[in-house]
């Protein structure tokens, strides 16, 4: 037996699901400047493991390569730096790229040469080359 359901001033067909979304992102946006939301962000990045060496993809667009900073200690890589806001002469309407401070850390699986990274950013990618250390590349054998 199915009880008679009690309707309300609140019922949920009445209510705009965006306006909602957009009330609960500006109760965020007035709170930003106080929780550093819009001051760092993590950049999206790939790891590739290769035979020879791991290759690491970091999405830096509008970045400068003199705004990167790229470390290795042991197995642990860390790139940071800024993304500089860009310099406007009318009024910013609206802004969804972030921009800011970055951190970007991750520990590699394996041991690496230190001496032999490469790293280079075209296109906003910033591509890191990080050599195996010798002793942990994988070897051929031959059969006699």
């Amino acid at each position: 037996m199915a009880l008679p359901l009690k309707r309300s001033n609140n019922e949920p067909s009445s209510r705009d699901p965006f306006r909602d979304l957009f009330q609960l992102q500006s109760l965020f946006s007035d709170w930003a400047p106080f929780m550093n939301i819009e001051d760092s962000f993590v950049p999206l990045g790939d790891l590739e493991e290769q035979d020879d060496a791991y290759l690491l993809e970091v999405e830096l667009p509008a970045v400068d390569k003199k705004d990167i900073n790229i470390e290795v200690s042991n197995r642990r890589v860390a790139i940071s730096g800024e993304r500089r806001e860009k310099e406007r002469k009318g009024v910013l309407r609206h802004k969804t790229r972030l921009s800011g401070k970055f951190s970007y850390e991750l520990t590699l699986p394996g041991e690496v040469d230190q001496d032999n990274i490469e790293a280079n950013l075209k296109d906003g990618v910033l591509s890191v080359r990080i050599p195996k250390a010798a002793h942990t590349r994988p070897r051929r054998i031959e059969i006699g």
